[in-house]
């Protein structure tokens, strides 16, 4: 072969072996580009991270469930069930559980049967089971020591294994508490009638103060309780001590709701013309809601007493002679009349107009029950004190210790005026609003305990209830009750006085400890002294404020005053040492400028 046809022929070979095929061509093109292959291999990433999240959310929805199924199951368990479970137990216990999450058809029937026809144990049953594990338990475990009646498990220290007390054979119905905030209770408390059911204490707690119905002593329990669970009150705005009555209340007459400076609100208990949807703007939607009533016969009495200066009572000698005139000095467009006529009725927030007739007072009276019993769940009675202590005791799952007062802003004995037949019936009439609202919830209060604590049970209570008062009594109080107040020996401890009223305080017994003259002194503590203190308390640069402003003012007013005595003494030595033409009569009359200065 020649030489040029040798090159040639590798020529050809190379252009051969240098040609891609079409498919060669496509797959360069496609993956070969760099930023075609970039996009290529985050699209890939991207898949596969969303697969293993999704991956993820199933696992976890599947171990929420079963956890779930599991939670629900001890719940159902007696209480003798809770003990130290073993190895093996977890394994039946967890294969139930898997067994339930097969069939989720069946998974409610399961966990909580309907009916007896349903569930394949008899609760013969099931207290034979509890027998038999008691009897276990009783032969590896030593028996606990008895709880104490109405003991509150707060504030002591637990050990780290407890033993468990028997329980009775009955199986409780256990409920799942509410979950609390972060100043509440971190303990159940035992608080119902059924001893083995536990339940939470409740924290966020209004109480409507209603006038002359012992709601002095129920602020300061509230107080108390409140002070030692360091939880928040929503007080007044500028130290005031009610809010704003008789205005309705609105949600910026509180402190720190305008500035936003309080983040939550516990306890709202100072006087105020009750307006629901102002105080949900405040309150939290699990707030406990109560007032307390009185028999208006006998509170009128005290309000006549108390507010003798009003327009409506200042005209005339007595309570008799009022009514007797048919309320003739009344005018309820005359400020501070209100305290005359249906008060509880104007404190609820309601129309205190008298009705005209008999089938007005009806449809009037329904209407005003009806609201009290959409805000209220719990109505208090005054003339059943200590009854209605035990019934809030429950009712706020707290202890007997919680409840525990000594009666404050009472009048004494001098003071009290006994009313005749006649004219405790011209007071229902008078009063016809609050004397059908408070025959009505007399009513309901002895059906709540029936249905709640039982009659005996109620009457244990209260006499604990008795006993721990006097003991408290003997421990704290210098003469062992109340004394008029020119005998109160401690200034910052005087009662308000108002009206003809002679409101009674105490004396501390010398010699108390910090601890107990602290809990002595809260005790019978006024309500304006208490409020400033927790305003203080709470607020403290606002409270700095106020008294230096109020000291400002104090330092003004005196330097005034001295300088007009300086210039009547002046006066009064000039005209002496230069034996001015001054006469007798106006030596006098300066020195009389002066003895009145």
């Amino acid at each position: 072969m020649l030489p040029h046809q040798r090159i040639a022929g590798r020529e050809r070979r190379t252009f051969h072996l240098g040609t891609p095929s079409p498919w060669a061509t496509c797959v360069r093109a496609a993956c070969c580009s760099r930023m075609r292959f970039m996009w290529f291999s985050l699209m890939f990433l991207t898949v596969l991270c969303v697969a293993l999240q999704m991956m993820g959310v199933a696992r976890q929805a599947r171990s929420s469930k079963e956890l779930k199924l599991v939670s629900e199951q001890l719940v159902r368990m007696p209480a003798e069930m809770h003990g130290p479970i073993k190895n093996r137990d977890w394994k039946n216990l967890w294969s139930v559980s898997a067994a339930i999450f097969e069939e989720p058809v069946d998974q409610q029937a399961f966990i909580q049967r309907k009916d007896k026809s349903e569930n394949p144990h008899s609760e013969e049953e099931r207290v034979q089971v509890l027998e038999d594990t008691r009897k276990k338990r009783s032969s590896t475990t030593k028996a606990a020591p008895p709880i104490e009646a109405n003991k509150l498990w707060l504030d002591q220290d637990f050990p780290k294994n407890p033993q468990r007390p028997d329980f009775p054979k009955r199986i409780p119905k256990m409920k799942t508490p509410p979950p609390s905030d972060d100043k509440a209770g971190k303990h159940a408390v035992k608080s119902l009638v059924d001893d083995t059911v536990m339940c939470q204490p409740r924290n966020h707690i209004v109480f409507l103060k209603t006038h002359k119905t012992a709601s002095s002593t129920i602020l300061n329990i509230l107080y108390r309780y409140g002070e030692s669970h360091n939880l928040t009150f929503a007080l007044p705005v500028k130290m005031q001590s009610q809010l704003f009555y008789p205005i309705f209340f609105a949600a910026h007459f509180v402190e720190g709701v305008r500035s936003r400076s309080v983040k939550e609100f516990h306890i709202l208990c100072n006087h105020m013309r009750f307006r629901s949807q102002e105080v949900r703007k405040v309150m939290p939607k699990d707030t406990f809601y109560f007032s307390i009533l009185r028999n208006p016969v006998a509170m009128m009495e005290s309000l006549f007493v108390y507010y003798k200066s009003i327009p409506a009572f200042r005209g005339v000698k007595s309570l008799e002679e009022f009514l007797i005139q048919g309320g003739r000095s009344y005018n309820a467009s005359v400020p501070y009349n209100h305290y005359a006529r249906n008060i509880l009725t104007f404190d609820f927030g309601l129309d205190n107009t008298a009705p005209k007739n008999d089938t007005e007072l009806d449809k009037r009276s329904a209407e005003v029950i009806a609201a009290v019993e959409r805000d209220f769940p719990l109505i208090l009675i005054s003339e059943y004190f200590d009854e209605s202590l035990v019934l809030l005791k429950h009712a706020l799952c707290w202890s007997l210790d919680d409840v525990l007062s000594f009666r404050l802003n009472s009048r004494s004995e001098r003071s009290r005026r006994p009313l005749r037949t006649e004219t405790a019936e011209r007071l229902k009439e008078w009063n016809s609003l609050d004397w059908r609202l408070y025959q009505h919830f007399n009513a309901t209060f002895w059906k709540r305990i029936e249905s709640t604590l039982g009659r005996a049970k109620l009457q244990q209570e209260v006499i604990l209830l008795r006993a721990k008062r006097r003991k408290l009594e003997k421990t704290c109080l210098q003469e062992g009750g109340a004394v008029d107040p020119a005998q109160v020996q401690d200034s910052s401890l005087k009662p308000f006085q108002y009206g003809v009223a002679v409101i009674q305080g105490y004396n501390l017994r010398l010699g108390l400890n910090n601890d107990t003259r602290q809990l002595c002194q809260r005790l019978i503590t006024p309500e304006l002294q208490y409020t400033s203190a927790l305003y203080t308390k709470q607020f403290p640069q606002l409270s700095a404020a106020a008294a230096a402003k109020k000291k400002i003012g104090v330092s003004k007013s005196t330097a005034a005053h001295r300088a007009v005595k300086r210039n009547v003494e002046t006066n009064v030595h000039t005209a002496m040492m230069n034996n001015t033409s001054h006469n007798n009569t106006n030596k006098v009359s300066m020195h009389e400028q002066l003895k009145q200065v």
